[in-house]
């Protein structure tokens, strides 16, 4: 194959994940956040990167948001959000701050592969991305073309940039309102 029939079948893997992603899930985590004082974003590794993203547009739209292990992070509290990417649900560290998150009674919300892990079962609100990685292409019977948890990293990204659209349409912003946030030391 080359780079575009592969960009062709990637396509096609995230249309067909994405349109197995619960909307009502979706728009409960977009009400959280709105009703959320602060709102803290957390993943490890690539799903990291994609979770940063999330927390930009969340600042770009005048949201008091923070992502995780920055220095300017400041403590959680009672009636924030912490939304944490974890294709697994059982990253270690990631476990320990569900943990606690609960103790502290802030909501909790997860964006997964498997919503019965451990952060799962904990989380008010997850959001089940069914995107095969090698941990679960026997149990889907799916078999994604790209490395590792590609898919499932993209699919965070896009279900996440679908939830500022639909933040955006509840607080009448558009991307010209949101530019005026913009970073302008650059």
């Amino acid at each position: 194959m080359n780079t575009v029939a592969y960009s062709m079948a990637i396509i096609k893997e995230l249309e067909s994940t994405l349109s197995k992603i619960s909307p009502k899930e979706a728009e409960k985590l977009a009400d959280s956040i709105l009703q959320s004082k602060k709102i803290f974003a957390v993943g490890a590794g690539r799903t990291g990167f994609m979770i940063k993203a999330f927390a930009m547009r969340l600042m770009h739209m005048g949201f008091e948001a923070y992502v995780v292990g920055e220095t300017i992070t400041p403590n959680i509290e009672k009636g924030d959000l912490l939304l944490i990417g974890s294709g697994s649900g059982e990253t270690g560290s990631l476990v320990t701050m569900a943990h606690k998150v609960k103790k502290i009674e802030a909501n909790l919300a997860l964006v997964t592969i498997f919503p019965l892990s451990s952060i799962g079962q904990m989380a008010d609100i997850v959001i089940k991305v069914p995107a095969p990685t090698p941990k679960v292409e026997v149990e889907t019977g799916f078999k994604s073309i790209q490395p590792m948890g590609s898919l499932f990293e993209q699919s965070l990204l896009l279900l996440l940039d679908a939830v500022i659209l639909q933040l955006m349409d509840k607080r009448g912003k558009d991307s010209n309102t949101m530019f005026t946030r913009h970073a302008n030391l650059e």
